[in-house]
């Protein structure tokens, strides 16, 4: 598969903020992408701590955020993040980690390979088990969770209007 996590740097930037014209122009799910919709550069992208603390108060909780680098071509074709600890929203319907992959690259196996190399970082920072979800109309989602061990837990209704189906399927992974 060949493909790195890496932090988010200054050599990267051009390819984020390409990640983020081509998401908005397939009209997707930042999914994992720390509110990259929402920013008009890679600078204001990377203060993830002030700009996201600001937009959620007291619901925020920190996240480790990184990049899913193709090794052969050093290109940016995924973004994952781990977010520690569960708030109540979280632990509902969001989960410990996020992820989308770039539209160019999908069914390529990039989303596992992902979560695959992120399941080690939630190791590293105690975790015994981290919560993954999905809406229940994303298969591709789901098949990627349950490649990388997900058992389901149950399913809630989405009051929060995260998907498309009304579903939330929320899934554990033992670490």
């Amino acid at each position: 598969m060949g493909l790195k996590l890496v932090r988010p740097a200054p050599e990267y930037a051009g390819q984020v903020m390409q990640y983020r014209e081509a998401m908005l122009a397939n009209n997707d799910s930042f999914d994992g992408c720390a509110g990259l919709e929402e920013v008009t550069s890679f600078l204001e992208w990377v203060d993830f701590e002030n700009r996201l603390k600001r937009k959620y108060g007291e619901q925020y909780v920190p996240s480790e955020v990184f990049l899913g680098v193709r090794i052969a071509d050093e290109k940016v074709v995924g973004i994952i993040d781990y977010r520690h600890p569960l708030s109540p929203f979280l632990l509902q319907y969001g989960g410990n980690i996020g992820y989308s992959v770039l539209p160019a690259e999908r069914r390529k196996g990039y989303a596992s390979a992902l979560l695959k190399l992120m399941l080690p970082v939630c190791r590293e920072y105690g975790e015994k088990r981290v919560l993954l979800t999905c809406d229940k109309a994303n298969e591709a989602s789901r098949k990627t969770i349950l490649k990388n061990g997900g058992k389901l837990e149950n399913e809630v209704q989405d009051q929060a209007g995260l998907g498309t189906s009304g579903v939330i399927e929320r899934y554990w992974i033992a670490l």
